[in-house]
């Protein structure tokens, strides 16, 4: 019962705090309008270039659009903690890591699945591209496993906010990588070698092709591959963060730069 407190309480509170510091009032123009004007960009860019059509876009940006929630969230959830200077505190507590940590993903996940999700009903409403209602379900659990998968990057880039002093830099870079090798807004088939290897083991590359194909009318069961390669990376990322938030906290812990900015 004291891990599932950890886990649900803890990640809860520790997710309002986020935006108590951030101020709510920049949740809608960030994270309700912004992944709009991202959509309309490429999508009349993709237009005068003749490229593809608009619900290539629309699938495409919205999704790689939770990177913004995904990353920065998460990121900002450890590294909010360090610079207020409540870190050490929370390190130094006998809680179970496993929960303290993966509690404060799951908000963030179902946060950047909602932001994904408003931004494809904005984008297919105002650009009127049409997606069938009964995709709708199917839709929702790719854009969930994507969320997913993005915040297990996200928690690596937490691990990394124990080591470095500025993270937005970090994060900036990041989601700009992801919106040019995931295929958000250029067919991988038009991307070099080298740079479709890559974006093979990316958050959002496999869930932007199975939402495309949800879109286009497949089934769900056609794209369970998709959906499983993208869940995969998201537990590898996962994984990987987890052993570097334990790994830095032991380094912070032996030289007693927990909470040095």
């Amino acid at each position: 019962m004291t891990s599932l407190r950890i886990f649900a309480v803890g990640g809860l509170i520790s997710f309002r705090a986020l935006f108590h510091w951030l101020s709510p009032s920049i949740y809608i123009p960030s994270l309700i309008v912004a992944p709009l004007f991202q959509i309309l960009l490429f999508a009349y860019i993709g237009r005068s270039a003749g490229l593809a059509s608009d619900e290539f876009y629309v699938v495409g940006n919205a999704i790689q659009y939770a990177a913004i929630p995904c990353l920065f969230a998460m990121t900002n959830i450890v590294g909010g903690e360090k610079f207020q200077q409540t870190l050490g505190a929370i390190l130094v507590s006998p809680a179970p890591r496993l929960p303290l940590f993966f509690g404060r993903a799951v908000p963030v996940v179902v946060n950047g699945a909602f932001v994904a999700a408003v931004a494809l009903l904005a984008g297919t409403i105002v650009l009127g591209v049409d997606i069938p209602a009964s995709a709708a379900p199917s839709l929702a659990v790719v854009i969930l496993v994507a969320a997913f998968s993005c915040t297990g990057l996200g928690l690596i880039t937490a691990a990394l906010a124990l080591r470095i002093r500025e993270t937005a830099v970090l994060t900036n870079v990041l989601f700009g990588f992801l919106l040019i090798f995931t295929g958000a807004n250029i067919p991988l088939d038009d991307l070099p070698g080298w740079m479709q290897n890559v974006s093979d083991v990316l958050p959002f590359t496999h869930a932007i092709a199975a939402a495309r194909e949800l879109a286009d009318g497949a089934s769900l069961t056609s794209v369970l591959d998709l959906i499983g390669e993208e869940l995969l990376i998201g537990l590898v990322f996962a994984f990987l963060g987890y052993w570097l938030l334990r790994f830095f906290e032991l380094q912070g812990r032996r030289h007693s730069t927990l909470d040095r900015s």
